[in-house]
């Protein structure tokens, strides 16, 4: 994959890091964006990711405008209800009883800016949760796992035993698609 000589990836998920090597893309910097993520009143779980993404871009973008901005957002949907990040046990534990026996939607919306120009792309996945026991998701909540993460599970780590199926693009659930995101910065180079 050609580089990009100064991409920057706007975001502080580690994961996200992590994801762009494995398909040999290095940022020339990470500069997470500052923005209020507070889902606005009735708003679409793909509306919203497309929003925070853009928003967090446009935020980079302004404080290095000759550099290429990559800039995404994940967000785990039940139905229309947005589940949020879990930062807390409480937070973590409600997102995985609601996931419990269901299944739901993984976004991701990438924004990707340079020179002036924009370019989105939305990727949905399909994610199939089993029945979990209360035993699991007191196991899951002791590992922390799920600190910081949208919906309260990471699928790379323990909580991929709680899925059975995924249909779509696996490292958007973990918080980039790759295939979609080197498309986007292959058109760039």
């Amino acid at each position: 994959m050609p580089t990009l000589p100064n991409l920057i990836l706007a975001s502080a998920s580690p994961r996200r890091l992590q994801l762009l090597a494995q398909i040999g893309i290095v940022p020339s910097q990470v500069v997470p964006a500052d923005t209020d993520e507070t889902p606005h009143k009735n708003e679409l779980p793909a509306v919203y990711a497309q929003r925070i993404a853009n928003e967090k871009a446009a935020i980079v973008a302004a404080l290095h405008p000759d550099a290429t901005i990559l800039a995404a957002d994940t967000v785990v949907a039940l139905g229309r209800r947005i589940l949020p990040k879990a930062e807390d046990e409480k937070t973590a534990l409600k997102c995985l009883k609601f996931l419990s026996g269901r299944r739901h939607r993984v976004y991701t919306a990438i924004c990707v800016k340079n020179s002036g120009a924009s370019r989105h792309k939305l990727v949905m996945t399909h994610v199939q949760f089993r029945k979990l026991s209360t035993l699991q998701v007191e196991a899951y909540i002791a590992s922390r796992e799920w600190q910081g993460k949208a919906g309260g599970y990471g699928i790379q780590g323990l909580a991929a035993a709680f899925i059975p199926r995924i249909n779509g693009s696996y490292s958007n659930v973990v918080g980039l698609p790759l295939a979609e995101t080197a498309l986007m910065l292959q058109a760039l180079s």
